[in-house]
């Protein structure tokens, strides 16, 4: 990779006053021509992109978040895996840290793969500069409020049999299981979900969180993560030239907001009780 393709910075990023973070780790659609002239015609499309989140969560400044949004597309380093590429889902196909193929296991590379070499570089360049300000932004948040909300944005095609069967719920939500966020937090947000019926919900089900979830969710420390997976067919079509339909996600929007206003709430709480977890929450 030649350096001066990588004076681009890593993510765009707004700091906030708030107890909320907002990481968006593939968003990216830049590829440097070092990557770029490698790939095949169907990486041009940029197919798996978490498409136009930004403008979906628009309100993010009106909530005082910190936001970190990739500048990189996901086909040159996955922000969202592990940096020994283990695969967080055993047994299951899923893409690897610097990808080879796209969902639908069309192949990303022309001739040779990365070897190991290029992929440091690519974690030295891109992975690593995400992961250390998404760890200062929650050290400093967790700082002023004694507890950071850090809330892992992502959508997907509804439809991608090599990952799971049939459709995607509506709204997934992932919390490693349990083990990132606070148990009546993550109830909480999954029953106000739930009581849209017009919509659907799951919590830990396909999707329970990537890496940034998993890694950096650590309630016992007072830092409380949430995966949000979902079906891009909420917002937008899915097919190129991936269309935002604002009058679909004028309907999407709200709820969203509503999410991360109850997952705020929680936090002004739980301060207010000395930063010691309730058995159950309702806004």
């Amino acid at each position: 990779m030649r350096p001066a393709e990588h004076s681009l910075s890593s993510y765009r990023f707004r700091r906030g006053a708030s107890a909320l973070i907002v990481s968006m780790p593939h968003v990216g659609t830049f590829v440097p021509w070092s990557v770029g002239r490698r790939l095949t015609e169907c990486a041009v499309q940029r197919p798996d992109t978490d498409w136009h989140l930004p403008r979906l969560y628009d309100f993010l400044p009106a909530l005082d978040a910190t936001v970190i949004a990739a500048h990189y597309s996901r086909y040159v380093i996955d922000l969202n895996r592990p940096p020994d590429d283990a695969n967080l889902y055993p047994g299951r196909d899923t893409p690897k840290l610097c990808p080879l193929d796209t969902f639908d296991a069309r192949a990303l590379y022309r001739g040779a793969a990365p070897g190991e070499a290029e992929i440091e570089r690519r974690l030295a360049l891109v992975w690593r500069p995400y992961h250390r300000r998404l760890e200062r932004e929650i050290a400093r948040v967790r700082g002023e409020h004694g507890v950071a909300l850090l809330w892992d944005a992502h959508s997907i095609v509804s439809r991608v049999p090599r990952l799971f069967e049939g459709r995607l719920p509506d709204f997934n939500l992932g919390t490693a299981g349990g083990a990132s966020c606070d148990a009546g937090l993550a109830q909480a947000l999954f029953a106000a979900l739930s009581a849209k019926s017009e919509f659907s919900a799951v919590l830990n089900g396909r999707f329970t969180g990537g890496y940034i979830t998993r890694h950096f969710g650590r309630p016992e420390e007072g830092v409380h993560a949430v995966q949000m997976e979902m079906a891009e067919a909420l917002y937008m079509e899915e097919r190129s030239p991936y269309t935002f339909r604002e009058d679909l996600a004028e309907r999407v929007r709200p709820i969203l907001r509503s999410q991360l206003e109850l997952a705020l709430d929680w936090a002004g709480t739980l301060g207010r009780r000395g930063g010691q977890p309730g058995q159950a929450f309702a806004r």
